[in-house]
């Protein structure tokens, strides 16, 4: 019995020794992995793969504490990468943003007064007190919400080989220097060292957000080149890649892309399509491929009077493709789906334009057949913001149930139909206007062509492929053209405008720059109700020179397109979102983007446009004006037709066969 204890004793230390034991060695590969990251040469990660994102840029990453700073402690710059000692050019890869939705996602979407806070009608639920509105206690404690799927690491990092599309040879994602983040570029024989990519210093704000989809960069060339500057890119230059390390909840943000760069990632795009491949032919697609040769040698316009040349890209392969479309184009819409959150559409408040387009796409008989088998796109009809409704359970921070129920719909779609399955869904479109829609939609409709408000290049938007929804404020169901129009350029004494709550980062800062500062700039929160109010919205809007459309929650906000309702300058202060049909529009020719960074700067920078340019912009305003607007009945060029010709147009360019 005695020789029994003292084995049994032997093996307790023993096991204890190894536990020990196996606890070092788990430590001391962890510390190697961590130190051996900093020279490129990191062992694999031993997080799931998939689960922990690859974070591209080289900078201090920040402590640990991610809760929201005051408005006056706020950044102010979101572009504040330092490419001056920098002479790289490559494509960089930022993972498409939803897997941390943008680290942080908001629970709370009230944006009551993001339209006309002095109309009756209630913004977001409509007129329905009951609605959910998603309180104060849906959040957490830092007032964000947090994405469920981001594993935490503590200071772990990840790090895989990619393969850089211009060339054969492999790349190595690693980095972290003390939280710092470190860049390698792909070593090849005869390039120069004076090519790396030595100094890109983000501050902790800047840090992009990840996700598994990839979204492609173009960066400037050249020394005392910033992103914001014109350049010219090659599309065949070296591709960089960073890492940074991953936190919970940590807020992150993109870069900026000034729009003369989203050009080049739209004209990259068309060169590169990444569609999939069709499992097998269809006539359909040769079709597709036809009209492509015919948009791109389309006859040159001239004088066109219903479409004025100067707001479009190309007004000669845009009215060709809307020829085609007409002619061509033939959708089958899907019966599957129960209501609400399928086949209800919500006419009203700021979610508005999903629900028109799905009314008046459903009940379209010039492009809706009966028989799928004469389609070339199929619409899925469901309703963002009923989605959010019928299924986000209140303070459980988790909108995976919201994601499974579309996963369920599409896998019962392509169950009884062959056509998902032919694409992978890609011939395939939906219209979401809901601040969530890129996270429901970003894993099972990934090759589908999404029309979203919520355009945010941060959360995986494709430009290109996706399109982006103008966000619509409807105050008048049965009459959305009601107020139209606006006093003419000589008639506006307010130099700039902007009223409204003061939703996300943006609106803080601009306020504290400008409310009650300057005479020129009438600056607001939320404007006084009441008979005691002196002017309304509506009549700022309609005599002021330019209208200031800050982000709020999202990059997304109606005042773009109230701006052109009202024919006002829209200033866009909204960092890497992509305007409503982008593919399509010139929106340098009138309207103005204006850095968050540069908001202290934002007077100077509108009376540095000489008023002859101004006028020429509002009146360019008044002329794209046909094409924002919602009709009970489809009018040609309006907006049901323009969101349905985007969707036609980046389809055709995406477009392959067997």
């Amino acid at each position: 019995m005695e020789y029994f204890t003292q084995c049994q004793k032997l093996c307790q230390i023993e096991t204890r020794r190894m536990v020990i034991v196996m606890g070092l060695i788990a430590s001391a590969i962890l510390v190697f992995q961590s130190l051996a990251l900093t020279y490129g040469n990191a062992l694999s990660s031993p997080f799931p793969a998939g689960k922990v994102p690859i974070l591209l840029a080289k900078g201090s990453l920040g402590s640990e504490d991610s809760s929201p700073k005051s408005p006056r402690e706020l950044p102010l710059s979101n572009d504040s990468i330092n490419t001056k000692e920098s002479s790289a050019v490559g494509v960089v890869k930022w993972t498409g943003a939803s897997d941390m939705g943008r680290g942080t996602e908001h629970v709370n979407e009230r944006k009551e007064n993001d339209g006309d806070p002095d109309s009756e009608s209630v913004l977001e639920n409509d007129g329905d007190p009951d609605e959910d509105f998603l309180l104060d206690e849906d959040r957490n404690p830092d007032g964000e919400f947090l994405d469920e799927e981001v594993v935490d690491q503590g200071n772990g990092l990840t790090q895989e080989k990619v393969r850089d599309p211009h060339n054969s040879s492999t790349l190595e994602k690693a980095g972290d220097e003390e939280n710092g983040l470190s860049l390698e570029k792909d070593a090849k024989p005869g390039k120069s060292d004076a090519n790396s990519f030595n100094s890109v210093v983000p501050a902790a704000s800047d840090i992009p957000s990840m996700g598994k989809q990839a979204t492609e960069m173009l960066l400037p060339k050249g020394k005392n080149s910033e992103l914001g500057q014109s350049v010219s890119p090659s599309l065949d230059d070296d591709s960089i890649i960073v890492s940074i390390p991953v936190r919970k909840n940590m807020k992150q943000v993109m870069p900026r892309i000034p729009i003369s760069l989203m050009n080049r990632i739209l004209q990259r795009n068309r060169v590169s399509s990444r569609s999939m491949r069709p499992r097998w032919s269809s006539a359909h697609d040769q079709e597709l491929l036809s009209a492509r040769k015919q948009i791109q040698s389309a006859p040159i316009v001239r004088n066109n009077p219903e479409l004025y040349a100067p707001v479009f890209r190309n007004v000669s392969m845009f009215k060709r493709s809307y020829e085609l479309m007409e002619h061509v184009l033939k959708v089958y819409v899907y019966k599957e789906g129960k209501k609400p959150i399928f086949h209800t559409p919500m006419l009203g408040g700021i979610y508005a334009s999903e629900g028109w387009f799905m009314k008046l796409m459903e009940g379209n008989k010039q492009f809706v057949v009966k028989n799928p088998r004469k389609a070339h796109l199929f619409y899925l009809p469901f309703s963002s913001r009923f989605l959010q409704h019928a299924l986000y359970v209140p303070g459980s921070h988790n909108r995976r149930n919201l994601a499974a129920h579309l996963k369920n719909y599409i896998e019962n779609i392509a169950m009884k139909y062959p056509f998902w399955n032919r694409t992978g869904g890609a011939d395939h479109f939906l219209a979401a206007c809901h601040d969530w829609a890129p996270y429901e939609t970003r894993h099972n409709l990934d090759r589908t062509i999404r029309a979203l408000c919520n355009a945010d290049l941060n959360e995986g938007f494709k430009i290109g492929k996706d399109v982006s929804l103008p966000e619509t404020f409807v105050r008048n169901q049965q009459n959305p053209l009601r107020d139209l129009g606006g006093k003419p350029a000589s008639k506006r004494p307010t130099l700039a405008f902007f009223a409204g709550n003061m939703h996300g980062r943006v609106r803080p800062i601009l306020l504290q720059y400008w409310e009650n500062k300057d005479p020129d700039m009438k600056i607001f929160g939320p404007m006084p109700r009441g008979p005691k109010r002196k002017t309304t919205y509506i009549q700022y809007m309609k005599t002021s020179k330019y209208c200031i459309c800050p982000r709020g929650y999202e990059v997304n906000s109606p005042r773009v397109v109230e701006a052109i309702f009202y024919e006002c300058v829209p200033v866009i202060i909204s960092d890497n979102f992509v305007p409503p049909f982008f593919e399509i529009f010139d929106w340098e020719s009138f309207s103005v983007f204006v850095a968050e960074k540069d908001i202290p700067m934002l007077k100077d920078i509108l009376l540095s446009i000489p008023d002859k340019k101004y006028r020429t912009m509002q009146m360019r305003v008044k002329k794209v004006q046909q094409h924002f607007l919602w009709h009970s009945k489809p009018v040609k060029y309006d907006i049901f037709h323009m969101t349905l010709h985007s969707i036609w147009y980046n389809r055709v360019h995406q477009v392959k066969t067997r």
